[in-house]
């Protein structure tokens, strides 16, 4: 079947409330681990994950941090407003967004908006020493986010440390919870970095210093990229056929070096989380971009939701098959022509049954909401085969979802 016309309804399963891990376990990597190795299931625990890894493979981690995006206002009507920063409008730039001072503006979810009809919310800080006053003034419609605007009295005061004071961190609304403080740190992986996600890449949660250690100790490379999760990540399918479901656009960033070290593993992966899959295979595609259109510029390397599947053999209509040595090399030989370091760009890419998984090799990740996006990644890559180990984790008293268990799965 052509995987436009998969229907959703294929990709439900039974998910029992308690089945949802509500909170994490006090040792993360004590968490329990499913192996789905070649069609075979079997479990152990995380901590001893890189004993079933192959010495001297590359493995890839998302160091994204999770940021404080939920931020509340009082209206003088009594009226709670939450303004859910989505991603940074002006600066676009998330690490020039953290330093603002005085005055920025992101593209936002509001929630009572019916309460917020016209007019500035405001707010009193406590910062330091010092007392600062904070604005938001809402403006247009963009799709279906609201462009608001950030404006506030103390220009010392940066827009990182408004977030750390103000901000809440927006844990998975399946959760039905309030958040609480421990999840400023169980929410975080221990290796996050760039600030800019509004959900945490949840595969990297379990891991510890001691598991990276044995990583290390067991002839495991070890690389970092960035992609900044989205509220998207959570968006259900609503359509019936996945076709009709537009993907949201994540903003991804890549060292040279990761680029180099994946060559000098012949562009072959372990990938912890789906973020870290979709960010490799986007690299790609922006490979062949390059190959097809060498002066092309890093804004127009955006990967669309369909673009594998248009193209498949990687360059437009070509007959010619692009390897992913030929992609990445090429991606390289663009970013040194660019006087590039470190390639910025963004992705829509859905990856579904039908997809031809191109760099990834292995995969570690949680367990997926019946219906989702992430379910299809994953149903791709076992090639169809996720009943068996979703039946197994259901049967075996695996958690699920953001705080709950971990699986290895090598196709």
């Amino acid at each position: 079947m052509e995987t436009k016309h998969i229907r959703i309804s294929d990709y439900n399963y039974p998910l029992p409330d308690e089945r949802i891990a509500k909170f994490p376990l006090a040792e993360r990597d004590h968490s329990k681990l499913l192996i789905y190795q070649h069609g075979k299931v079997s479990e152990d625990v995380f901590l001893n994950l890189p004993t079933h890894l192959p010495s001297g493979a590359l493995m890839i981690f998302n160091n994204t941090k999770v940021i404080q995006a939920r931020l509340h206002f009082h209206k003088d009507t009594g009226a709670l407003i939450e303004v859910f920063l989505l991603e940074p409008a002006s600066p676009a730039d998330y690490e020039q967004m953290f330093q603002t001072r005085g005055h920025c503006s992101w593209l936002c979810m509001v929630g009572n908006l019916k309460k917020w009809k016209e007019g500035a919310l405001s707010r009193q800080l406590t910062i330091g020493n010092g007392q600062l006053t904070i604005t938001a003034t809402r403006g247009a419609l963009h799709g279906t986010s609201h462009w608001v605007d950030f404006d506030w009295d103390d220009t010392s005061v940066s827009f990182a440390e408004i977030l750390e004071s103000m901000g809440e961190l927006p844990i998975p609304p399946y959760l039905n919870r309030e958040t609480q403080e421990s999840d400023k740190t169980t929410y975080q992986t221990v290796y996050s970095k760039i600030k800019g996600s509004v959900a945490a890449p949840t595969a990297g949660l379990h891991f510890t210093d001691q598991v990276l250690d044995a990583l290390d100790c067991h002839g495991i490379d070890r690389e970092e990229l960035t992609l900044h999760v989205g509220a998207g990540t959570f968006k259900p399918v609503k359509s019936e056929e996945i076709a009709d479901h537009e993907m949201h656009t994540e903003y991804v960033s890549v060292r040279r070096q990761t680029l180099e070290k994946l060559l000098a593993h012949d562009c072959q992966a372990i990938a912890v989380g789906t973020t870290s899959v979709r960010t490799l295979e986007s690299l790609y595609y922006m490979g062949c971009k390059v190959l097809k259109t060498p002066d092309i510029q890093e804004a127009d390397l955006h990967v669309n939701q369909w673009e594998p599947y248009e193209n498949e053999k990687g360059i437009g209509n070509s007959e010619e098959y692009v390897t992913a040595t030929s992609a990445i090399q090429a991606l390289l030989r663009w970013m040194d022509t660019n006087h590039l370091n470190v390639l910025h760009s963004s992705t829509q890419i859905i990856i579904a049954p039908g997809y031809d998984y191109k760099i990834v090799k292995m995969l570690v990740t949680n367990f997926h909401q019946p219906q989702s996006t992430l379910l299809l990644l994953v149903s791709a890559f076992v090639h169809g085969d996720w009943h068996t180990i979703y039946d197994y984790a259901l049967s075996h008293d695996f958690r699920f979802l953001s705080y709950g268990d971990s699986s290895l799965l090598i196709p």
